[in-house]
């Protein structure tokens, strides 16, 4: 027992050289780990810029809001990201958008967002009766959220104007194009062009229509390759499909 002066305490043993060692380890280690982390900045950045451009073409005042990046992921730092829309989702309401890393390291990740657009829409100007042809007096505009109302919701009285109700309609009412009997864009069997729009480009392709679809409205289309595929109805002949 090591022998201890009167009147001076005794000195506690230094702490021992291996738990100093792995002590230290472990602090470089978090900070390390902290520092690998994605920033959100720049995901919110890539987020944002890739709903501007996919909202240019929308009608009326468009707000967009991308919501948070967790800033403690454990994600490495990227170099360029890309973000992208889930198959069938499009810029409207709230959504989800993804956002990949393609260098230096690849991971993909999830982020909620919304795409508001203020503009004006179509209402039922007096009640309509089931088969009625519409007439300009028949439709009036109305502003407010497009987004807050049905997705096949009409912008313009030409959409309406000499079509007939499917079914009656009180005064007041949202017109969409489901409420119409609308003239077909393609026709079932009938050859029609396949249109795939994205940033910066656009692909057509060969297909015959598997049904008849107004315009504006979903549309299914075989390939030549015998693919079956499905997008958007357009007057003209053709269909669209937009890509992230």
């Amino acid at each position: 027992m090591a022998a201890t002066l009167p009147g001076i305490p005794p000195m506690k043993p230094a702490a021992s050289l291996p738990a100093l060692f792995f002590s230290l380890l472990a602090l470089i280690g978090a900070s390390n780990s902290a520092i690998a982390r994605q920033d959100p900045a720049p995901v919110r950045t890539e987020i944002s810029r890739f709903l501007n451009i996919q909202t240019r073409s929308l009608p009326g005042e468009v707000n967009i809001k991308v919501g948070d990046f967790p800033i403690d992921n454990q994600l490495p730092p990227c170099l360029q990201l890309e973000a992208f829309l889930p198959p069938g989702a499009r810029a409207w309401g709230r959504i989800t958008v993804g956002i990949r890393c393609l260098a230096p390291s690849a991971w993909s990740a999830y982020v909620p967002a919304e795409v508001r657009v203020k503009g004006l829409y179509l209402i039922t100007a007096a009640p309509l009766s089931a088969g009625q042809i519409l007439g300009p007096d028949d439709v009036r505009r109305e502003a407010g959220e497009l987004t807050a109302q049905a997705p096949d919701v009409l912008t313009d009285p030409t959409q309406a104007v000499g079509h007939a109700a499917k079914t009656s309609l009180a005064a007041g009412r949202p017109l969409t194009a489901s409420h119409l009997r609308l003239p077909p864009a393609v026709v079932q069997g009938q050859p029609v062009k396949v249109i795939y729009r994205g940033p910066g480009f656009q692909v057509a392709n060969d297909g015959t229509a598997l049904s008849s679809a107004g315009d504006g409205q979903g549309a299914q289309v075989r390939l030549a390759n015998g693919q079956v595929v499905r997008g958007v109805a357009r007057n003209g002949g053709f269909v669209e499909i937009i890509l992230p």
